[in-house]
């Protein structure tokens, strides 16, 4: 997913929370926007090459009664698919810290009313959610945004291994998770109903996992027969993950399973298309796949109707209808 040229809050001004800004060290502990920018493409290494980024401030070095943090899940994209408690909590919020392309997503009256927005482009989850604990250890009422839902690969989980590791616990910053509508089933809700049954969710681009243990998930799941969620499919760097993604698809299901192919849903350059999965190789050439992309594959049940996926959960073996 690509990050849109704007305008980052967090350059202009010295965060209020004495956090970092793009040009200086942080001084709330948080490693700077310019640290995650410079990453050789390790999504949270440092610059000097290290897989991982030290954790800087701890507990200790915050003289404030520690603040709050939330960690809020925006949902598909647009506004009004964010939930009311999402908003909320947004509202509530004094600073807002994410990924540069989520933060492009707050409505605007969420963006006016916050004291302080701090942003980081792709690579910096470390750094900004650090960033996002030190305000919160600072005194400030801090939420951290992410598309789609916070538990889903997402931040909530390196959030409290972050607040952990300096000391603190989440009791002490009220810490809390505000769900959002995760990307599978936004996606699976614009093609239809293609995941009512059993399903499996599976990162390709994710650099946390190596390969052979993504393929071994794909086909475990490809095999049992579930239906199948792919989330970034197709990156610059891990181009060849969506080959052989296809390769094992295509050697447990029909080359006419039905395939939901959902670009950017929920934002203005939303595409979506219903395949069989005997074509999806050849659209790894074309701009329909990419980061913002997710893939729903049917299961050996599931048909198009009505444009539309749609996979039995079984009642007709039951009822009559």
């Amino acid at each position: 997913m690509s990050t849109d040229d704007t305008t980052d809050a967090s350059t202009e001004s010295e965060s209020r929370c004495g956090g970092a800004t793009a040009d200086s060290e942080s001084k709330c502990g948080g490693a700077t926007a310019e640290t995650s920018a410079n990453a050789e493409s390790k999504c949270g290494a440092t610059s000097d090459g290290s897989d991982e980024e030290e954790v800087g401030a701890t507990v200790e070095d915050f003289d404030a009664d520690p603040g709050r943090l939330v960690a809020v899940g925006l949902g598909p994209g647009q506004p009004e698919g964010m939930t009311a408690k999402a908003r909320s909590a947004l509202a509530d919020a004094e600073h807002i810290v994410g990924y540069t392309t989520y933060v492009e997503l707050l409505p605007d009256e969420i963006v006016e009313g916050a004291e302080d927005i701090y942003d980081t482009p792709m690579c910096g989850e470390v750094s900004r959610t650090e960033e996002a604990i030190d305000r919160a250890l600072a005194g400030n009422s801090v939420a951290i945004i992410g598309s789609g839902d916070p538990n889903v690969y997402a931040l909530a989980g390196l959030a409290l291994e972050i607040v952990e590791s300096k000391g603190a616990t989440a009791s002490m910053l009220d810490f809390d998770v505000v769900p959002g509508v995760p990307a599978a089933q936004s996606c699976a809700a614009r093609v239809g109903a293609p995941l009512v049954n059993d399903t499996v969710s599976i990162s390709l681009s994710d650099h946390l996992t190596d390969m052979p243990t993504i393929e071994s998930r794909l086909h475990a799941a490809a095999k049992e027969g579930f239906t199948i969620s792919v989330y970034n499919p197709w990156s610059r760097k891990r181009r060849d993950n969506y080959a052989k993604c296809c390769e094992i698809l295509l050697e447990h299901r029909d080359p006419e399973t039905p395939v939901g192919v959902v670009h950017a849903a929920g934002r203005e350059d939303e595409r979506i298309e219903i395949v069989e999965l005997g074509d999806l190789p050849d659209l790894g050439e074309t701009d329909l796949v990419d980061m913002t992309t997710t893939l729903l594959v049917g299961n050996e049940d599931t048909y198009v109707w009505d444009d539309r996926m749609v996979t039995p959960r079984g009642y007709e073996t039951k009822y009559d209808y």
